[in-house]
Formats: structure tokens, C-alpha cells, sequence
């Protein structure tokens, strides 16, 4: 289930471990199916690493968005929806750890907005450095070294590096440039019957 380039992308609504989610996939190269195998996977990661953790995700969040995204997730206050980035989520450069430990970072992000609505610029910083905590205590719990050396490392820098400002616009143009740059469905079928050289 993908669209073809210039289609307007495929949404479809699926259940994942008692959640809604919805997935807008824009992208022919890429299935569905393996996004909400993954999206399970990493949420049964939780589950099993980290219970008390995966208890809280009802609470704190109300679902999940799975769509081209300049990050590789974000939380969405107004709705309380985690959204995890279409290729993030199937890039099998990226581990289940990695997708679950986003989620654990945007699930903080939903407690912190809960708890103290938004919170001017001045303290993004001390949000960012509580919610990449979260993820170096989760990535303890598992025990997995990608996990807590990321988590490390954006602890050590600077304020303006922890939550950088981030320029949208031009994100997004990159993003879509690299879209424009995918492979279309039929020439993954030619690839896949060897009519295609690469």
C-alpha cells in the first residue's frame, strides 16, 4: 500500500497495541505493512523493556501519525499524537530501539505539556535535556549502546544545540527533494524482475 509519485499519498487508520494510528504514506518505495510491523515492534520493545514506561504511553498520548516528516518525530499538543517519521520508521539503518526510544522522548514531551501547557523558548532547553533523559534511562533499561550514546551526546551540548532553532520551511524543502529523488513503484518493479540496472 503506497502511492504513486503525484497521487495524493494512501492514508489508511489502523489499531497497533490498543492505539489509533494513522498512517499518510506518500511514498511508493515504501509499505505500509512493514511501517505497522515496525511501529508494533517498537512499541512491544517498550512493553517488555520498560512496562511502567509503556503504561504511562496511554495516558500521555492519545495515538500515533506515521507521515514524511522533517524529524524523526514530534508531538502534537492540541491533539496529544505522537508522530513517527514514514522513513524512520522502515529505514532498517535505524533499530526498533531507536523508533522506541523516539517514542519514549515524545511521550515525555506530552507529560511536560500536560502538566505545564506550553513552555516559553527560554525553557526548551531544560524540556529537551528531560526528554533525551528519558531516552538515556530507557536505552539503560534495554541496554542498547546506540540508544544511550545518542542520548548522551545530545545531553552534552549546549543549549542551542540541544533545541536548536529550526528553520521549517527550508527543512521541508529537503525533505521533499528527497522524495522527488525516490524511486518510483514501477521502477521498483522493473528492479525486482532485473529490468532495471543500478
Amino acid at each position: 500500500m503506497a502511492s504513486e509519485p503525484g497521487e495524493p499519498p494512501i492514508i489508511t487508520e489502523h489499531r497497533v497495541r490498543g492505539f489509533p494510528v494513522r498512517v499518510i504514506n506518500n511514498r511508493p518505495d515504501i509499505d505500509t505493512r512493514q511501517v505497522l510491523i515496525r511501529l508494533t515492534q517498537a512499541l512491544d520493545l517498550i512493553a517488555a523493556g520498560a512496562p511502567r514506561c509503556f503504561r504511562r504511553l496511554a495516558g500521555d498520548l492519545s495515538g500515533f501519525l506515521v507521515q514524511r516528516f522533517p524529524c524523526r518525530g514530534a508531538f502534537f499538543p492540541a491533539e496529544r499524537v505522537c508522530l513517527v517519521e514514514l522513513t524512520f520508521a522502515v529505514n532498517a539503518a535505524h533499530s526498533l530501539p531507536e523508533i522506541a526510544a523516539s517514542i519514549v522522548h515524545e511521550a515525555t514531551h506530552a507529560r511536560v505539556a500536560a502538566r505545564c501547557g506550553s513552555l516559553p523558548a527560554s525553557l526548551r532547553p531544560r524540556e529537551e535535556r528531560l526528554c533525551r533523559r528519558a531516552e538515556l534511562d530507557f536505552g539503560l533499561t534495554i541496554a542498547d549502546g546506540t540508544v544511550v550514546e545518542r542520548a548522551r551526546r545530545s545531553l552534552a551540548l549546549s543549549d542551542d544545540n540541544v533545541a536548536p532553532a529550526v528553520d521549517w520551511t527550508i527543512a521541508s524543502r529537503r525533505m521533499m527533494a528527497v522524495d522527488r529523488d525516490a524511486p518510483s513503484s514501477a521502477a521498483l518493479s522493473a528492479h525486482r524482475h532485473g529490468r532495471l540496472r543500478t
